[in-house]
């Protein structure tokens, strides 16, 4: 039912009429409350003990559709969130992304690629769109380090090794310094979360090999301060030269609400090239933010001028558009037609 809908995470709790999360939003479903036997059946077929107080596994329902599931109990009642692992992959344009951009990155032969934004910002839809474009267009050996695993790939010319963190490999580090023993072109890992796995990733660009990432950061300027903090002030040195020298771009993105039904995408995005490999060795990140506000070059836009380009072609709303923005006066400027006098970011 959940796929059925379009729903990204199906609710279900002891007591409760299950729910379901569409477009962002919750909507409960016309049936009767479940009962503590019926979810503790359902933990059977999760492969959970009884006694089990946090379970994450899989399901397959009788109509053959892949579940990730988390079971958990709460105020002694059991508990599952549902999440369907898709098949059905969209394209870079039809999620509204940056397609021109994002192929000329997805064909460079090594380097990092993240892609930024909070939880439910559709990072992994649109890696995921990525990673179809290369099955179609361009065939190489793709290992996904992923948790959980939320789109299931067919391969067409592309070979395809798909690991979850925890059942196939014990985390994103050793998951992704594992890949590098399997000959791939192409590397995905689900998050980079910890100076382990980010230095994993640049070393893994270093050495011959596209690596696509996610990063929970909200603009730019936000993806180069967490990503450099990860880092001691001693080790930042080095590892700002290789990242000068590896990053190929990156790509923000939030959700927000489209004027016909369902959410539309907004991004950032910043190529690396020339003067901003100085500028990222010398961790001048504020020059990188005024460089893309500038927009004298396609490759770099901020969340301002996406905003506007949105609400100029009937995407969003004006409203939509100044209750998401950081900067609703310069907005406002910039929907009149008016410049701002200076460089600025859409901070």
């Amino acid at each position: 039912m959940a796929g059925q809908q379009g729903a990204s995470d199906l609710y279900l709790h002891s007591g409760r009429v299950p729910q379901l999360r569409i477009n962002d939003q919750l909507v409960t479903i016309e049936t009767s409350p479940l009962s503590e036997e019926e979810l503790e059946s359902f933990w059977v077929h999760c492969g959970a003990a009884q006694d089990t107080l946090d379970f994450d596994g899989s399901f397959i329902s009788s109509d053959g559709n892949r579940y990730r599931v988390n079971l958990f109990r709460s105020l002694n009642q059991r508990g599952a969130v549902l999440r369907p692992i898709k098949t059905s992959i969209p394209s870079l344009d039809s999620l509204g992304l940056p397609a021109q951009l994002l192929t000329s990155w997805l064909t460079r032969p090594a380097g990092l690629v993240l892609v930024t934004g909070a939880t439910g910002a559709g990072k992994s839809t649109t890696l995921a769109s990525c990673l179809e474009w290369l099955n179609q267009n361009h065939p190489c050996h793709i290992v996904t380090i992923e948790d959980p695993i939320e789109y299931l790939f067919q391969s067409s010319g592309c070979l395809f090794t798909q690991r979850e963190v925890g059942a196939d490999t014990p985390s994103f580090a050793e998951g992704l310094r594992r890949s590098l023993r399997q000959s791939p072109d192409v590397i995905l890992l689900g998050e980079i979360r910890d100076s382990a796995s980010a230095i994993t990733a640049l070393q893994a660009a270093e050495t011959g090999h596209l690596v696509l990432a996610t990063l929970h950061s909200s603009n730019v300027l936000d993806s180069m301060e967490r990503l450099s903090r990860l880092f001691d002030a001693s080790e930042r040195e080095g590892v700002l030269q290789v990242l000068a020298q590896q990053l190929v771009g990156i790509l923000c993105q939030k959700l927000v609400q489209g004027q016909s039904e369902g959410l539309a995408l907004i991004v950032e995005h910043f190529e690396n090239q020339a003067v901003t490999r100085k500028w990222i060795l010398e961790g001048k990140f504020r020059e990188l933010a005024d460089l893309i506000a500038r927009g004298d070059n396609s490759a770099n836009v901020t969340f301002l001028q996406s905003l506007v380009a949105s609400v100029q072609s009937g995407r969003i709303s004006k409203e939509t558009a100044l209750q998401v923005s950081s900067n609703p006066h310069e907005l406002q400027r910039q929907l009149r037609g008016i410049s701002a006098d200076s460089g600025g970011t859409s901070r």
